[in-house]
């Protein structure tokens, strides 16, 4: 802080002055910059005590995280430290021991390994990332047909969610799991974000692929912190589209690397068996490919339901497209019944670039209103695409569900 030159220095009173009134204002004024300085060195004593403890902080030894095994009934607990073997150890003082239980994360004092302190828990920054923090926006409205299969999903995924007393009253278990079979751009992930939308359930979304890893054991981790993260999140919904990249089937021969999707698969086995209770936590799956998915994962008690959810027909493909270009301008006299019929083939992702395209059409042409002559200009570049890919609108295979309980590709 800078003070003047004459800070501290007493003057003289001038001639004619007070000598009384001059004592009192320099007494104030000396008063005053005692109480300054006092606050400067009270500041300054915190400052330095901070700086200590942040020192002292600093220079303490590292902690040893373990996890809780066992809680003894004389206060002491059995820890499994991250170095490999287990210990029994006191427990510090500041920990509410009525709190701990089996599973939790501690640090360790690194000699003694006593508990110094909880940790939070920790999953894969890939499980804490499928869950979608937004409620899905999609409804039952956004989906053109599919009345029956709607109605199906609706009464093994929702109900159960909704109405869990109707089923305690009649004494039966809701289904576990529904998988979605069909060919791709069907409306099996807009279904399934439907459902969660009615249900208010927390969403978890994950992509069958992304639970292969390259280590031992990773897979099969993030399986169970996928599921032990839906539980927490109850009600919730996991999604597990592309399921057949994780679930195929098993064969006696393979690679390391096929070795270590087997474990995975084994995980997702018996976390859909139930071993732990899952509450109200729905399973859903979805593959375009239910041919090669191995036997183990379709029988009854781990998806109970399985939907085949056809390419749209002449009255679904209408509605679709009126669903998709409703936010469109489009112009009088586009013929809806028309363009259906036109698209006979057509997925509803394949209907849905039909509007985009023609939108893009209407653009071009400076309008700003979509007519019919966009559509149809839209419709024979979308077949022309597919045409020199080798490929036509909504060509994947068609599915059956035998009477065996199996799926294979017709």
């Amino acid at each position: 802080m800078p003070t003047d030159e004459n800070d501290g220095e007493v003057s003289s009173p001038g001639k004619g002055e007070d000598w009384d009134k001059w004592l009192i204002e320099e007494t104030e004024r000396f008063e005053s910059e005692k109480r300054q300085l006092e606050a400067d060195v009270s500041r300054m004593k915190r400052e330095n005590a901070h700086l200590k403890g942040e020192l002292a902080r600093l220079r303490a030894p590292p902690q040893v995280i373990g996890t809780v095994r066992d809680l003894l009934e004389d206060g002491r607990v059995g820890i499994k430290s991250s170095s490999g073997p287990d210990f029994v150890v006191h427990i510090s003082e500041g920990i509410d021991k009525k709190k701990l239980e089996v599973g939790d994360r501690v640090a360790l004092h690194r000699q003694t390994l006593a508990v110094l302190e909880t940790l939070p828990s920790t999953k894969d920054p890939l499980v804490m990332g499928a869950e979608v923090d937004e409620k899905p926006t999609e409804k039952y409205s956004d989906i053109g047909g599919l009345v029956e299969e709607l109605d199906e999903l609706r009464s093994t995924v929702e109900l159960p969610m909704l109405k869990p007393e109707s089923f305690s009253k009649v004494g039966v278990e809701p289904p576990k799991g529904v998988l979605l079979v069909g060919p791709p751009g069907t409306g099996k992930t807009l279904m399934a974000k439907a459902v969660a939308n009615a249900t208010n359930a927390t969403f978890i979304r994950l992509i069958g692929s992304e639970l292969v890893q390259k280590y031992i054991g990773e897979g099969a981790r993030l399986v169970r912190e996928l599921f032990q993260l839906a539980q927490e999140r109850a009600p919730s919904i996991i999604f597990i589209d592309e399921l057949d990249a994780v679930g195929a089937k098993r064969m006696d021969v393979g690679t390391t690397g096929d070795r270590e999707v087997q474990r995975t698969l084994m995980q997702l086995l018996g976390e859909l068996d139930g071993f732990t209770p899952r509450g109200q936590v729905s399973i859903m799956g979805a593959s375009n490919r239910p041919d090669i998915l191995d036997e183990a994962l379709l029988r009854p008690g781990r998806f109970d339901r399985i939907i085949k959810i056809p390419l749209p027909e002449e009255e679904a493909r209408n509605k679709i497209i009126k669903i998709h270009s409703k936010a469109m301008n489009i112009a009088k006299g586009v013929n809806y019944k028309k363009l259906a019929a036109e698209t006979e083939g057509f997925s509803g992702a394949d209907l849905r670039a039909l509007c985009v395209e023609a939108g893009m059409k209407a653009i071009k042409d400076n309008k700003s209103q979509t007519t019919y002559k966009n559509f149809t200009e839209a419709l024979e570049k979308i077949r022309n695409d597919q045409k020199s890919k080798g490929l036509a609108p909504g060509s994947g295979a068609k599915y059956a569900v035998p009477k065996i309980g199996l799926l294979t590709a017709l």
